[in-house]
């Protein structure tokens, strides 16, 4: 992939490559980021300026990295007053037991332990939009005392 502006380092043009695609809904909300290995072959970067890049959208309030797990896309507007970061965002993590509905989803027990992470976005003093994902906890977290 060519430099399309002299002068701008490579991971901002990644990362803004990567911007729109989040935006687009190209990548859509909670969806996993592709892996540094085919980040690095499609953009022909290093595996630094790739991470570079990915630290731009986290910043930016665009992707979340979990250890272990990788990078998700978020999908927040922007508050351009704030140099790009999310404008009242509010973010949570907690364990929830299944119900039925999400069991049913996940295949799993009704009962069993998910992690769920809750976004709230707020424009002023209203909540514009409220987004929850759930995942599976790791399975050293599900192993019991």
């Amino acid at each position: 992939m060519p430099t399309p502006h002299y002068g701008q380092p490579r991971y901002r043009v990644i990362a803004d490559e990567l911007t729109k695609r989040i935006e687009s809904g190209a990548i859509p909300p909670g969806a996993l980021l592709p892996a540094e290995s085919v980040l690095t072959a499609e953009f022909r970067a290093s595996r630094g300026t790739i991470r570079q890049a990915i630290a731009v959208l986290r910043e930016n309030g665009l992707a979340t990295t979990e250890h272990g797990r990788g990078t998700f896309a978020n999908v927040y507007p922007r508050d351009d007053t704030s140099g790009g970061r999310p404008n009242g965002l509010e973010t949570r993590q907690r364990e929830v037991i299944a119900d039925a509905e999400l069991a049913a989803l996940f295949d799993i027990e009704v009962g069993t332990a998910l992690i769920e992470h809750e976004s709230v976005m707020r424009k002023g003093k209203q909540v514009d939009t409220v987004t929850r994902a759930y995942r599976l906890r790791p399975p050293s977290q599900n192993a019991e005392p």
